[in-house]
């Protein structure tokens, strides 16, 4: 399992929305969530929990290939060339609606129907 190094730390601290990116059946599927959610629930160095309100499509494509990747950056964080640097997450994921990180996002986010559980095998800056 990789670490989410600082400098991505940095970047996933400092976004304004977080894109999450799996494969489906018809192809690649792209859809956001906001840093806040993220950071409202801590950055673990390995594993990033994000809320879920609909996401049903992400749901189906993860129950058939559990490969996700998140993009997120900040010009408020200095890139190799200048203000803005990203930063590329890669890993497996899983919606949990049970257990202690379910209950965890629930107590924050009542309207959360389940857990996107981002377990980060890889994370890669950007800029």
């Amino acid at each position: 399992m990789a670490k989410i190094d600082a400098v991505c730390k940095e970047v996933i601290e400092k976004t304004e929305w977080i894109a999450i990116s799996t494969a489906g059946p018809d192809g690649p599927h792209v859809v956001a969530t906001w840093g806040d959610y993220v950071r409202a629930l801590g950055i673990n160095e390995d594993t990033i929990l994000i809320p879920v309100g609909l996401m049903r499509k992400t749901e189906a494509n993860l129950q058939r290939d559990n490969r996700v990747e998140l993009l997120c950056g900040s010009r408020q964080v200095q890139g190799t060339r200048g203000p803005g640097k990203g930063c590329a997450l890669v890993g497996r994921a899983e919606f949990q609606t049970a257990g202690p990180r379910y209950e965890a996002v629930k107590a924050k986010f009542p309207w959360a129907r389940a857990t996107l559980v981002v377990s980060v095998e890889e994370a890669k800056p950007q800029l």
